[in-house]
């Protein structure tokens, strides 16, 4: 399916230049460096809808954190605020399924000050084709 013949307003983006304009500012890792982030003290972000997480599966002990409410969470001003967001050098490596919205989301985190957020190459399904742990599921 191709996309509408629109004029688009001055000053648009489509979703692809603005996937790479958030990856210009992110330092992406692979699922091991990923791991060894988290076994160093990161915190491990899944972003994904619950529906989502029952059908692929989930990474044990990462923070369940629905993309719709992420700075709210981690915002360290925010009355929101989970109580591991204690300020601004907190490393965050978000994950969802394939590692698009988690750019968008990890760009959103580093806009908010914390410059240390990242995300994972390839998300959710990259991280078990790594062999990394993951628990539940029902996909194939």
């Amino acid at each position: 399916m191709s996309a509408p013949a629109l004029a688009r307003p001055e000053g648009a983006w489509s979703v692809d230049e603005l996937l790479a304009a958030a990856r210009a500012r992110l330092t992406r890792v692979t699922p091991l460096e990923a791991a060894a982030r988290v076994a160093a003290g990161a915190v491990l972000v899944d972003i994904r809808p619950a529906a989502q997480r029952a059908h692929e599966g989930e990474v044990p002990g990462a923070l369940v954190v629905e993309r719709n409410v992420l700075e709210w969470r981690f915002d360290p001003v925010s009355d929101a605020r989970l109580p591991v967001a204690t300020g601004y050098d907190v490393e965050v490596v978000v994950l969802c399924s394939e590692g698009y919205t988690s750019s968008l989301a990890a760009d959103a985190l580093r806009s908010l000050g914390l410059t240390r957020a990242t995300d994972v190459i390839g998300g959710f399904r990259a991280w078990a084709a790594a062999g990394l742990p993951t628990v539940g599921g029902t996909a194939p």
